[in-house]
């Protein structure tokens, strides 16, 4: 089983976390309040928090233009949550790609009480349209949330992951530099302790995820 232990003083310990490659930033504005630095095992998909992430108090809209309360309709659901954007080129969609095959693989009643959540790091492009688009064709169950980027980057921000506003790179694309991190939520505490990098393969999604719904460590 693919898996490491960080104590919580290596929450602390570092200030930044490494951006995605869909663009490369400097970090944003603010340092996170708590971050997770990486063993240099990268064999290991799962990272087990000893002292778990608390669940932020993001309020957004979803693909259907209506208020999401983050905390209030995922209590109590085991949940999969990743900050990235459509217009991503390569980790974004592969990420979420490799979570929809894996709980595809799970009996029905247990993909239906898994949460997978998608909030956008550039809503200006993403909006509540583009995410519902975007994610028809990748799991239709998944929960597209976007809305103002100083709520989103505040919100990313508690569970240590950086990001950066959307810019241009040197071809004049608009890209957004942004943390990597799957964070999974218990079902039984609300609390973030399970982290995967963008390194997590459908096959460590597909073992993990029952143990996740149950809210045990995978």
């Amino acid at each position: 089983m693919r898996k490491k232990h960080f104590a919580a003083a290596a929450l602390l310990a570092v200030t930044s976390l490494t951006l995605s490659a869909c663009g490369s930033g400097d970090g944003d504005s603010g340092k996170p309040v708590s971050v997770v630095s990486e063993e240099a095992d990268s064999q290991k998909a799962a990272t087990v928090l000893d002292k778990p992430f608390e669940k932020p108090d993001l309020v957004l809209t979803d693909t259907d233009g209506k208020k999401y309360d983050f905390r209030a309709e995922t209590a109590g659901r085991p949940t999969l949550v990743y900050f990235g954007y459509t217009h991503c080129p390569d980790v974004c969609p592969l990420t979420m790609s490799n979570i929809a095959v894996a709980k595809k693989q799970l009996p029905q009643d247990q993909q239906d009480e898994l949460r997978i959540v998608f909030v956008t790091t550039d809503p200006e492009r993403d909006t509540s349209a583009a995410l519902g688009k975007w994610l028809k064709g990748i799991d239709s169950q998944v929960v597209g949330l976007t809305g103002d980027f100083d709520t989103i980057q505040a919100g990313a921000r508690t569970l240590g992951i950086s990001i950066d506003p959307p810019r241009e790179d040197e071809n004049g694309k608009t890209v957004s530099d942004h943390g990597t991190q799957v964070i999974a939520f218990s079902p039984k505490t609300d609390g973030g302790y399970v982290l995967y990098g963008e390194d997590a393969t459908v096959d460590d999604y597909t073992r993990d995820l029952p143990a996740i719904i149950k809210g045990e460590k995978p």
